[in-house]
Order: C-alpha cells, then structure tokens, then sequence
C-alpha cells in the first residue's frame, strides 16, 4: 500500500522559511515521479513543484519558482520542499503526490498524502 506522510508544516512571519517532508513507503521511491501540491482556503489545489526519479530538473509553478526547492532523499525515501521568502499568499495545505508514471501541473498523480498546513503571516 502507497503512504506518503507529510510534516513541516507550520506558522511563519513572512520572509521566513519552512522545510516540509513527505515519507514514503509501499512502492520503489527511486523509481517514481514525485511532487507537491497545494489547496488555499476556497481555492482549487495548485501544483507547486514536482520532481522526476530520472536526471530531469525539477518544475515548479511560476509563483513558487526561486523561493522554493523540491528535493528527493534516495536513502530515507522521502522528498523535501524548502519553502524559502514566504509570503502571506503561501498560506495553504500542502500535499505530498505520487505516481508511477508522472506528476505534472494539471494532471497529479494517483497517490496523495494527507496534507500539512503551512500558515504565513504578514
């Protein structure tokens, strides 16, 4: 069975940063595209950043790009987002994504964990 745990999530002053983690388990890490995504209050969930278990860079969504890091532990089986500069609009849930074939902006994967809240004031 997939898991993905989430934890990092927290209240922060703007320009502060965050490091959120997603654990994994039930499937081949090294073989999987991962990815984060993120639901506002009364907004749609939005991709922020995703990565591939291949050499490709990294994508990240326009408004997290330059602030924000995905990165993939192959040893712990688990992937980061450092969230650096956080603004007010940051303000969200964040959730963890997988999937054996892709993770791309408008088309997540199959697997979701069950979300941490990052709140950022001004």
């Amino acid at each position: 069975e997939v898991q993905l745990v989430e934890s990092g999530g927290g209240m922060v002053q703007s320009g502060e940063s965050l490091r959120l983690s997603c654990e994994t388990s039930g499937f081949t890490f090294s073989g999987w595209y991962m990815g984060w995504f993120r639901q506002a209050p009364g907004k749609g969930r939005e991709f922020v950043a995703a990565s591939s278990w291949s050499q490709g860079r990294p994508s990240y969504a326009d408004s997290v790009k330059g602030r924000f890091i995905i990165s993939r532990d192959y040893a712990k089986n688990t992937v980061y987002l450092q969230m650096n500069n956080l603004k007010p609009e940051d303000t969200a849930v964040y959730y963890c994504n997988a999937d054996r074939w892709a993770v791309v902006p408008d088309r997540p994967g199959d697997h979701w964990g069950q979300g941490t809240q990052v709140t950022v004031s001004a």
